[in-house]
């Protein structure tokens, strides 16, 4: 059963030269992103971030529970303006493949140096045109969101934009010190 208590979402100060600037390792549950063969719906997901400090941008992880359909996985970084729910245009994209040897991994998407500021909100979301992976993501308990930013979705069926605050995928994001 969930304990609000196991809640590992942290920020984390370092001096080595890279270091996670803010990580949610919690995973109780799964979201799902890719084309599943036997339908036509594309799923996408992703999660806004406050940055807690100024750095460049390493790059991102995010925890692979299951790759049913191995194939190619795209991240793009964005600007977003949380009080209006808008992405602005991408900032880094970062491309893997993934196989059957992801399956509980966390999986690494290098991207090119892009400078975060403090404070800022930034979000990343991922796609495939012909994976199909589950993403451990946290769902919290009502008295406590996730404070940090929001769980994203969308699918190309309905393409309604779905944002949520008592979810949150399991991800680490790296910036050089």
């Amino acid at each position: 059963m969930f304990n609000p208590k196991s809640i590992y979402m942290k920020t984390i100060k370092s001096t080595s030269f890279h270091k996670s600037a803010i990580e949610q390792l919690q995973k109780n549950i799964c979201s799902w992103v890719g084309h599943l063969h036997a339908g036509t719906a594309d799923h996408l997901a992703g999660q806004t971030f406050q940055c807690p400090g100024d750095g460049e941008l390493d790059n991102i992880q995010v925890y692979s529970t299951v790759v049913s359909h191995p194939g190619r996985v795209i991240l793009t970084l964005h600007s977003f303006d949380k009080e209006t729910k808008s992405w602005g245009p991408a900032l880094s994209v970062s491309e893997i493949e993934v196989s059957k040897d992801d399956n509980e991994n966390w999986m690494q998407f290098p991207l090119p140096a892009v400078q975060l500021l403090k404070e800022n909100t930034y979000g990343f979301r991922l796609k495939s045109p012909d994976a199909f992976i589950a993403i451990g993501e946290a769902a919290w308990p009502n008295k406590s969101p996730y404070m940090y930013g929001e769980e994203w979705n969308i699918n190309n069926i309905d393409n309604k934009e779905n944002y949520y605050r008592y979810f949150s995928l399991a991800f680490k994001v790296e910036l050089r010190a």
